[in-house]
């Protein structure tokens, strides 16, 4: 054959072969490491849908969804690179970020899931605790890093109260419920569809619990958020883009139908009591993402002042190195359409 053919030949076949390869490269999937904030419960059906339903590959995206434990931690690990994107408390975000002012990839919040922190006092009606300012001179009781014991200042300043004259007993997370139950502490703090359930289970019915939910006792913080490393801000932002629209999409159907979410939440981990984190679930979704406070700012979006103003709370209550920054927080770029956040049942 003819030098000059062969060349062409040789071309083609170089011109296919790379254009196969092209087109492999980008049908590959991106892999996704997500940590959530706590255990598979009812909750986690939001993200665990996305993916069971195939929303995340529809986006090419191959997502990993790991058990986490605490908000904390699920910032700790995003920071680090250890993982992509994580469900961590707006709060625990704004203190590392203080905390860390030098620190090189510190995460940002992408998407709010819970427009409403679900942090809540309890105690037992027996105790005549009624009213925030009930709680004076009473013992209180929540792990240290609890989000409602951090941010109890903010709920002692709105209700007039001295935060620095609380007495507070700390334990591991499994105590909180049954040393209140115990009578060794008057009130605890924590997530209202955590403890509320804790509590049940302990034997105490919800008409003998007394909960001051946050609030509706001024304190109008943000609760979790999905968080983004910076390396996928910078590197992969389109990816970013596809797990929110997935997990719109995937918050619409849990929130239509909590029963099935549930049945993917029993696929994951069959140790699960269906009934009580289908309570939970509904729990969730009433008290901190379906609020009319949500409803009013839009799914997935957050309020500018209200942020700026939970920001400066978070750094007078944390005590934090340096103020938070609300705009270093929040980069609202990556949502979906606001015709694709319109999730909440009509």
């Amino acid at each position: 054959m003819h030098s000059s053919k062969l060349f062409k030949l040789g071309t083609t076949v170089l011109g296919l072969v790379l254009a196969a390869s092209s087109s492999l490269a980008l049908a590959q999937e991106t892999k996704v490491k997500f940590q959530l904030d706590w255990r598979f419960e009812g909750p986690a059906a939001l993200f665990l849908v996305a993916k069971s339903k195939g929303y995340f590959a529809q986006e090419k995206l191959d997502v990993t969804i790991d058990a986490g434990n605490g908000s904390g931690n699920a910032v700790n690990r995003v920071a680090s690179g250890t993982y992509d994107m994580g469900f961590a408390d707006m709060a625990a975000l704004m203190e590392f970020t203080a905390n860390n002012p030098d620190a090189p990839g510190k995460p940002v919040a992408v998407m709010m899931v819970y427009n409403d922190t679900p942090a809540a006092v309890f105690s037992l009606k027996k105790s005549g605790i009624k009213k925030p300012a009930d709680l004076a001179g009473k013992k209180l009781g929540a792990p240290v890093f609890d989000a409602g014991r951090r941010a109890y200042p903010i709920f002692a300043k709105a209700n007039g109260l001295d935060a620095t004259k609380a007495q507070w007993t700390s334990m591991d997370p499994p105590l909180r419920e049954t040393m209140l139950a115990r009578g060794d502490v008057d009130a605890i703090t924590g997530f209202y569809f955590t403890s509320l359930l804790n509590l049940n289970a302990r034997g105490i019915k919800d008409e003998d619990i007394n909960v001051m939910m946050y609030p509706d006792y001024g304190v109008r913080l943000y609760g979790n958020t999905i968080i983004a490393s910076e390396t996928m801000v910078k590197q992969k932002p389109e990816a970013i883009k596809g797990f929110l629209r997935a997990f719109a999409k995937a918050s619409r159907d849990v929130m239509a139908n909590p029963e099935a979410a549930i049945k993917v939440l029993k696929e994951r981990d069959g140790l699960i009591d269906e009934k009580l984190e289908l309570r939970r679930l509904k729990l969730a979704i009433a008290s901190a993402i379906a609020t009319p406070h949500a409803k009013s700012e839009g799914y997935g979006q957050v309020y500018g002042p209200r942020l700026t103003l939970m920001a400066s709370q978070v750094s007078d209550a944390y005590g934090t190195k340096t103020r938070v920054n609300a705009d270093k927080i929040w980069n609202g770029s990556f949502l979906p359409a606001k015709a694709e956040l319109d999730v909440f049942p009509k």
